[in-house]
Formats: structure tokens, sequence, C-alpha cells
């Protein structure tokens, strides 16, 4: 399994984890430039995995109506018409 795979199928509160953890390294600035650069990758792509579970939640709780100018209104997922 790859290791994006793995990230994947993290929960989100775990990714978070992981990703505060990196910061945190990279912040304290002692890692050699190899290890930083491998910890700044892993960082990228647990953000984009913790955006796109965003993304899906957001999805799942809001859907878009039309309003009465016909601009699109957001309105609680459950709001059947």
């Amino acid at each position: 399994m790859s290791p994006r795979k793995k990230e994947e199928t993290k929960s989100f509160e775990e990714n978070m984890k992981r990703l505060e953890e990196i910061v945190s390294a990279l912040e304290r600035g002692d890692a050699a430039l190899a290890d930083s650069l491998a910890l700044f990758e892993e960082g990228t792509r647990l953000a984009a995995a913790c955006s796109a579970m965003l993304d899906e939640a957001e999805q799942k709780v809001v859907k878009l109506q039309k309003g009465p100018d016909g601009e699109p209104v957001e309105l609680p997922f459950d709001t059947e018409e």
C-alpha cells in the first residue's frame, strides 16, 4: 500500500495530528534539508487529504438551490422542496 493510500484511509483527526507534528518539526528547523523536504511533501499530501475530507463533509451538509434572484442559496442538506 502506498503512503498516499494510507493517508486517505486515516481519519481527519489522525491526519490533522500528523500535520501538526510535521509543522512543529519544520518550525524547529533542526532537521536535515532532505528530511525537511520529505516532511514538507508529506504535509502537503496530508493538507490536500484533509481539504478533500472537509469538502466532502460540506457537500453532505449543504445543497445549493436557486434563490428568488436566481443566485445560488445554501440551505441545510435536509431541506426539501
